[in-house]
């Protein structure tokens, strides 16, 4: 099992920043990714970034070039970065780790942290 604690969430005005930080525990040798999705009111869950176990990181178009995901290993925690943040940012962010167990792939989610961002 993996657990994942989020922190970091909160309310900002338009062009602030926040950072989110993502804990994980338990099997951490099993994760194969971790990263953030997000989910706004009446709209379904997407991908914000990842970032895989050998460093590649991926983001959204939405979010390139204002967010930035980042690693701890010694701390087992990922980071997101978000600059420049704007009303459509709004939404719950979700951490999320996809793990490799007894041979399935298993995904991970944290209870969620809400940002909002004010215009």
């Amino acid at each position: 099992q993996v657990q994942l604690v989020e922190s970091g969430g909160g309310l900002v005005q338009a062009g602030g920043s926040l950072r989110l930080s993502c804990a994980a525990s338990g099997i951490i040798s099993r994760i194969n990714a971790m990263g953030w999705y997000r989910q706004a009111p009446g709209k379904q869950r997407e991908l914000v970034a990842f970032i895989t176990s050998g460093g590649d990181t991926n983001y959204a178009d939405s979010v390139k070039g204002r967010f930035t995901l980042a690693r701890d290993n010694a701390k087992n925690t990922v980071y997101l970065q978000m600059n420049s943040l704007r009303p459509e940012d709004t939404a719950a962010y979700y951490c999320n780790a996809a793990a490799l167990i007894g041979g399935s792939r298993i995904s991970y989610w944290g209870q969620g942290t809400q940002v909002t961002v004010s215009s």
